[in-house]
C-alpha cells in the first residue's frame, strides 16, 4: 500500500493485481517472488508474505512498534520479514500457518538473507501469525516491545 492509500480506496480488482505482481505469481522461480502460497490438494489455502524488510515501506515508515528498542538500521537489506500469514477460513487449525512459517524460514535461507524476523499479535488473532508458530519454525523471541507485540527472529 502506498502512502495514503486503504484497502477499500484501492479496490479488490486493484488489490488482487498488485497482490499477482509481488508474489510474482505463476512465476516461482522467479528472484523476485516475495512470498508463499499453501496449497491442499490443488486449492491454494494460505499465504505468507516474506521479503527482505526494506520491501515493505509501511513497515518501515507506519508500523513504531517492531522498532521500539532497538537500534538497528531499518534499511538493512539482509533482514527479512513475514509481513502476513494468513490461511483460508475453512482450512485453519490443520497446521498450514506453521508449514508456512516453517516454508518462510527456508525461503529466506536459501534466498541469502541473513535473519528473518516476524512480528505477532500474542493476544488476538491476526494476519501476522502467532508466536507459537514462528517459536516452532525455529525463530525466538528477541523484544516485546509492548504487551501485545513481539518481535520474533532468526539469524542465518
Amino acid at each position: 500500500m502506498l502512502p495514503r492509500e486503504t484497502w477499500a480506496s484501492v479496490g479488490p480488482e486493484q488489490l488482487a493485481a498488485r497482490l499477482r505482481e509481488q508474489t510474482a505469481c505463476g512465476h516461482p522461480e522467479s528472484k523476485a517472488t516475495s512470498g508463499l502460497v499453501a496449497y491442499l490438494d490443488d486449492e491454494p489455502v494460505g499465504w505468507c508474505a516474506v521479503d527482505p524488510r526494506p520491501a515493505n515501506p509501511r513497515l518501515l515508515r507506519n508500523v513504531p512498534v517492531p522498532w521500539v528498542g532497538r537500534t538497528e538500521d531499518k534499511n538493512d537489506n539482509s533482514v527479512w520479514a513475514v509481513t502476513c500469514l494468513v490461511t483460508r477460513a475453512g482450512f485453519r487449525r490443520r497446521g498450514i500457518s506453521r508449514s508456512l512459517a516453517r516454508a518462510a524460514v527456508d525461503l529466506a535461507r536459501r534466498r541469502g538473507a541473513g535473519a528473518l524476523e516476524a512480528y505477532p499479535h500474542l493476544t488476538e488473532p491476526s494476519h501476522l501469525g502467532t508466536a507459537s508458530m514462528f517459536a516452532a519454525a525455529g525463530m525466538a523471541e528477541v523484544s516485546r516491545p509492548t504487551k501485545n507485540r513481539v518481535v520474533m527472529r532468526i539469524d542465518f
